[in-house]
């Protein structure tokens, strides 16, 4: 993110990282099980999420997981490719024949009546043999995942730069917390530099869920 917390600029411009957190985020995807996104993610940059910035074989891919209630993820998304597994997460309101033609390219499961229900699908990974997950998600999903208690950790890239933009989209959006005591409190790990950007790890710590 930037300095000011933006992720992207309100006409969806993302362009932040550096070369050298790039490699990073490629190297905690070999380490992982599956890296996980939300649909808004997909359609915006129709990502590949497999390991491509660092030597790599097929079999390095972790399982490709997007949160996509309503089935919108396009039959000729890159996500959907034979580039690595694939896994849709829907919802019962999702168009039935849009789930069936999804069916005929990767896997999908429903999970919920109009939202994914979060929990339901961490558990169902978790039956799965999924025990790490990278959430490379946009505001929505991250602010979601965040406020659910389903996140252990946040490792944030902080970019020598200011976006602005009261419509730009930050770090966890949704709908916020009321109050500040509500929010999600974090416990430092470390700090690095890499490159120009500065790498900060904070573990998540545990808050009472209403």
């Amino acid at each position: 993110m930037t300095l000011d917390g933006k992720i992207a600029t309100k006409t969806g411009s993302s362009e932040i990282s550096g070369q050298e957190d790039l490699v990073r985020v490629h190297e905690l995807r070999m380490e992982v099980d599956a890296i996980m996104v939300g649909i808004n993610t997909v359609l915006a940059d129709d990502p590949r999420l497999t390991v491509h910035k660092i030597p790599s074989s097929k079999s390095d891919n972790p399982l490709r997981i997007v949160v996509d209630s309503r089935a919108r993820t396009p039959l000729n998304f890159r996500i959907l490719n034979s580039d690595a597994k694939t896994l849709l997460a829907v919802t019962q309101a999702a168009d039935p024949v849009k789930v069936n033609k999804l069916k005929q390219l990767v896997d999908v499961v429903v999970c919920g009546e109009k939202h994914v229900d979060l929990k339901n699908l961490m558990k169902h990974l978790y039956e799965l043999g999924i025990k790490t997950l990278m959430l490379e998600g946009g505001s929505t999903l991250n602010y979601s995942m965040l406020s659910e208690g389903l996140v252990d950790e946040v490792r944030v890239c902080i970019a020598p730069m200011v976006a602005g933009g009261k419509y730009a989209k930050t770090l966890a959006d949704g709908d916020g917390f009321d109050e500040m005591k509500d929010s999600v409190k974090l416990e430092f790990k470390k700090s690095y530099t890499l490159g120009d950007d500065l790498i900060v790890e904070y573990k998540v710590l545990p808050r009472k869920l209403k």
